[in-house]
C-alpha cells in the first residue's frame, strides 16, 4: 500500500455519511447489558450489507459489532470507520481475521474516551458554556443559542473528519500490517488493553466493605474487612463479578433478571447489616 491518500469512492463516501448521520443515536437504544452496542451496530449496517452477500456472513458481522460498545460519540466514529474499513478487508480476504476487528474496537474505546471527554466535556463544553453565560448575564436572549454553537461546530466537524480518517487509515493500513505481521502483535497488544480496561473498571465501579466485627474477648476485635484485604484488596468485588459473568456466559442466565438478583441482594446484605 501507498502512503497517498486512499481514494474513496461515492458509493463508500454515501455509506460514510450514513455512519456519520447515524452516530447521533448511537446511543438511542442504549443498555446495561450492550451500553451503545445496538447503535454501533446499526451504525455499520450500511456497510456489512454492501460488503456481504450471504446471509451468514451477515449475521456474522451483525452479531460481532452489537457487543458492547461504549466511546464518547464526538470522537467514536474514528472507530466507527475503522470498522467498517476492517470488514470490507474481511470480506475481500480469506486470510483475514474477524476477530481481529473486535479486539481492535476494544483497545481503542479508553482511548479515545479519555481524549473526547477531556476535550469535548471537560473543555469545550465548559469554554461555549462560560461564554453563553457572559452573554446570558447581560439579557442577550441569544445566550443559548451561542453555546450550542459553540459546541456543535466543533462537534459535528470532528465526527465527519474522524469518521473518513478511520476508514481511509483502515484502507491504507491494514493490509501492509498483515503483510508484515504486525496484526498479530496488534491484536495480542489490544487484548491485553482491553482486559486491564475491564479490570480497572471493575474495581472502579464494584465495590464491597463489610461491617462485620467479632469481639476476641477484652479489648480485642476481629475487624472482617480488614481480614480481606489482608487476603487480597478488592477479593470480593472480583469474585462478585467473575461469578456474575459465569450466570452470564455458561448459565446463559438473562441479563435484567441478573441485575435484578444483584439489586436484591445488595439490599438483603444492607438490611441484615453485613454490608
Amino acid at each position: 500500500m501507498t502512503n497517498k491518500e486512499v481514494e474513496i469512492s461515492k458509493e463508500e463516501r454515501k455509506m460514510l455519511k450514513q455512519i456519520f448521520f447515524r452516530s447521533f443515536t448511537v446511543f438511542a437504544p442504549f443498555n446495561y447489558a450492550k451500553q451503545g452496542g445496538s447503535g454501533f451496530c446499526y451504525a455499520l449496517i450500511p456497510f456489512i450489507n454492501k460488503f456481504y452477500k450471504e446471509k451468514n456472513e451477515k449475521i456474522s458481522a451483525l452479531t460481532r459489532h452489537i457487543t458492547w460498545y461504549n466511546a464518547t460519540q464526538n470522537v467514536g466514529t474514528f472507530i466507527m470507520g475503522l470498522a467498517a474499513s476492517m470488514e470490507k478487508e474481511n470480506s475481500e480476504k480469506d486470510y483475514f481475521n474477524a476477530e481481529s476487528i473486535n479486539t481492535v474496537k476494544a483497545s481503542l474505546m479508553g482511548p479515545f474516551s479519555g481524549i473526547g471527554d477531556t476535550l469535548f466535556w471537560g473543555v469545550l463544553r465548559v469554554v461555549a458554556a462560560g461564554i453563553a453565560m457572559t452573554f446570558g448575564e447581560q439579557g442577550n436572549p441569544l445566550a443559548p443559542i451561542i453555546f450550542l454553537i459553540i459546541y456543535n461546530v466543533p462537534s459535528i466537524a470532528t465526527r465527519w473528519y474522524l469518521t473518513k480518517l478511520g476508514y481511509t487509515v483502515g484502507a491504507k493500513y491494514i493490509e501492509s500490517l498483515y503483510s508484515s505481521g504486525l496484526m498479530g502483535l496488534l491484536t495480542k497488544a489490544a487484548s491485553i488493553l482491553g482486559l486491564i480496561m475491564i479490570g480497572g473498571m471493575t474495581a472502579d465501579s464494584v465495590t464491597f466493605e463489610t461491617s462485620l466485627e467479632f469481639s476476641l474477648g477484652g479489648d480485642q476485635t476481629l475487624v472482617l474487612q480488614d481480614i480481606l484485604d489482608q487476603i487480597f484488596v478488592g477479593i470480593v468485588p472480583i469474585c462478585f463479578t467473575l461469578f456474575c459473568f459465569y450466570l452470564l456466559s455458561k448459565k446463559k442466565m438473562n441479563f435484567a433478571l441478573l441485575i435484578a438478583l444483584v439489586v436484591v441482594f445488595g439490599i438483603f446484605l444492607s438490611v441484615i447489616g453485613i454490608a
